[in-house]
């Protein structure tokens, strides 16, 4: 991180310190019933009330079509953040003007804010300079802490970091640490597991980590469409039939790049999609014509162990089957539970991200055990596509 501003250099006392954090939580009932987002921004928050700083936080929620919408409106989510600081949390019905301005002022040394949703201005996400004019009025300082926003160029994600001086949170900071040691400075060999549904949806994260890693293993419905491109039934699985070129070219490309592919070698299948269907292992040859691949068998989670066995760095995007579905998790639970074992030997560092990683690596009770998981869904997979992320970028040094 030394290539970026950290709070550790910067002034907070008497300042005001626009926080921008990702408060886009699941709601049921004016309910917040997931806090993990908030429980991740506490250390900054907290660090900077401490230091003397007006801590004025910025966030969007939800996709508002049409300016101001109670639906879409932040105040429910204030209370939730109060809650878990343990300290009041104002709220102001904008983001900026003097609504905005009267509630920042009224501010005392250490005291919280919540501005309304960023994105009930068009030109948040047009990243339009007098809006970032008018945000930046309302600080003296700039603090980024939302990573999983961060591959938006938007007006509180990138533009004010050009506008005002700019750190990143603690939050951003663990997120680009643990991301550089697993994919820029890695301790070699490193394995990444990369499963979910289709091929399609991860064609670039693919062609990046063929370069990237010593070990690429496949899983979920993604792992059949490599399997039918080697040539083998797949009976009525999940698999894109009109990718199987591509799925060869990407063999193809791992094995210029002496990236060793490691795709299931028997599978757990079933006539039907439902929990506690009816089921049986079949080596990968040997599926039938009615059958559907619903998780990777026991001698593919043994070739995995192995290979992680070997490895020193893990990153980890989506689960091996149907894991939402009994029993049609095993694969995914022993791998994770593995895994998780190997970080706490210190034999092993693994990260991980993406929604179903995250839920997944949940369900098998581990995601406390892995050395970092990211909270970010499409900010996670574009830095492992390799790409540049905007607000990452706005607040080097």
């Amino acid at each position: 991180m030394s290539a970026f501003r950290t709070l550790d250099s910067a002034d907070l006392k008497g300042k005001r310190v626009l926080v921008r954090v990702d408060l886009n939580l699941p709601m049921d009932g004016g309910k917040v019933t997931d806090a993990t987002r908030i429980e991740r921004i506490l250390p900054t928050l907290n660090e900077i009330s401490q230091k003397g700083g007006k801590v004025i936080l910025l966030a969007h929620f939800g996709r508002p079509k049409n300016g101001p919408d109670e639906a879409n409106s932040l105040r429910p989510v204030a209370a939730a953040v109060a809650q878990h600081l343990g300290k009041p949390v104002a709220f102001a019905t904008d983001c900026i003007g003097p609504v905005a301005a009267e509630a920042v002022n009224k501010l005392k040394d250490g005291e919280f804010l919540l501005l309304e949703n960023t994105r009930f201005h068009k030109g948040e996400e047009k990243n339009d300079p007098s809006l970032i004019d008018a945000m930046a009025a309302l600080g003296d300082i700039y603090v980024n802490d939302a990573f999983s926003a961060a591959h938006r160029a938007h007006a509180s994600t990138e533009g004010l970091a050009k506008k005002l001086p700019a750190y990143a949170g603690r939050t951003m900071q663990a997120e680009v640490e643990a991301l550089s040691k697993a994919l820029e400075i890695p301790v070699r060999p490193v394995a990444a597991v990369v499963g979910g549904a289709k091929v399609s949806t991860k064609l670039e994260l693919l062609g990046n980590l063929t370069k990237k890693v010593d070990f690429l293993i496949i899983g979920g419905g993604m792992a059949n469409t490599f399997l039918a491109a080697q040539g083998k039934k797949v009976g009525k699985s999940l698999c894109e039939h009109d990718l199987l070129d591509t799925a060869r070219e990407i063999l193809k490309t791992a094995a210029e790049n002496k990236c060793r592919i490691v795709l299931p070698v028997d599978a757990v299948v079933a006539q039907e999609f439902r929990a506690h269907a009816p089921s049986h292992v079949v080596g990968v040859d040997h599926v039938g014509d009615a059958d559907m691949i619903l998780d990777a068998g026991p001698k593919s989670v043994a070739e995995v162990e192995k290979v992680l066995g070997e490895a020193k760095t893990l990153v980890w995007n989506g689960p091996f089957g149907a894991f939402e579905l009994e029993p049609f998790d095993a694969a995914t639970n022993a791998v994770a539970k593995f895994a998780a074992r190997l970080t706490g030997e210190g034999k092993l560092l693994t990260v991980a991200g993406g929604g179903d990683t995250v839920a997944a690596l949940n369900h098998a009770g581990v995601a406390d055990k892995f050395t970092y998981v990211s909270t970010a869904g499409g900010a996670f997979l574009e830095w492992l596509e390799g790409k540049v992320l905007p607000g990452v970028e706005a607040i080097r040094a």
